[in-house]
């Protein structure tokens, strides 16, 4: 794991700015490469005819990794980017020396979860996210403690959320919908995995994160004290600590 890049990929429904509080003292440490996700912030949408599926992003993915002649990296993300960050194990496990799994998860949707994603994708496509999907968002996305004591942090998450296109947000939501389960590729990855949760994150709680690690071969656990679902947002310190104590 020495010496390889380390590529972060972003939560849904924000971009790559979501690492601006960890950026500086990691990459003074290791090279490392934030893309945004196609559709949202400045990576377009691309118009391919098909079913979204996380599948394309994970190609985005290796298709970045080709560009930047990377033949092997630490690769990691945050909900939705660690859903990604799976997509491209299963796709290409030879090009991902060390794992970083940040509040997400291996599983695949239960069918209750995958009917609110395409409902959100629906309402997004008919009305825009203005006015809606920020207010409905946040208190999922911040804990408590973040909602009610970092007042700076919960602006930054709604500016974040709020200058999203719609026709990306739809794009993600019908991709994480359709993702299968990873825990056979996850457990099949012979590489060193970081799995980071906050201790408040209603989405992926720490039990998830625990059995997340378990399933991993060669899996650490950190709990960040007092974060929810966005640790990188809510917990910069505690997430870049994590990542430079594990980090070769």
């Amino acid at each position: 794991m020495a010496e390889l890049p380390l590529v972060l990929l972003h939560a849904y429904p924000v971009d790559a700015r979501m690492w601006n509080g960890v950026r500086e003292p990691l990459a003074a440490r290791t090279r490392l490469i934030t893309p945004d996700q196609r559709g949202l912030g400045r990576s377009p949408l691309p118009e391919t005819g098909r079913e979204p599926s996380l599948d394309d992003a994970a190609r985005d993915v290796l298709a970045l990794l080709d560009k930047l002649e990377l033949d092997r990296v630490i690769l990691g993300g945050c909900s939705m980017g660690g859903y990604v960050t799976l997509a491209v194990l299963r796709a290409a496990p030879e090009r991902v020396g060390g794992l970083v799994l940040i509040d997400t998860k291996a599983t695949a949707d239960t069918e209750e979860a995958r009917g609110r994603r395409l409902a959100v994708a629906e309402r997004a496509e008919s009305e825009g996210i203005t006015g809606w999907l920020a207010d409905t968002m946040l208190p999922t996305l911040l804990s408590e403690a973040t909602r009610s004591g970092k007042p700076e942090v919960v602006e930054t998450a709604r500016q974040l959320i709020e200058s999203q296109s719609p026709e990306g947000v739809a794009w993600a939501q019908r991709a994480m919908a359709a993702r299968p389960d990873s825990r056979d590729a996850l457990r099949g990855a012979d590489v060193p995995t970081l799995v980071l949760v906050g201790e408040q994150d209603p989405v992926t709680p720490p039990d998830a994160a625990r059995e997340l690690a378990d399933t991993a071969p060669d899996a650490k656990l950190v709990v960040l004290p007092g974060a929810g679902h966005l640790t990188p947002l809510e917990d910069p310190q505690g997430v870049t600590a994590a990542l430079l104590d594990w980090l070769p």
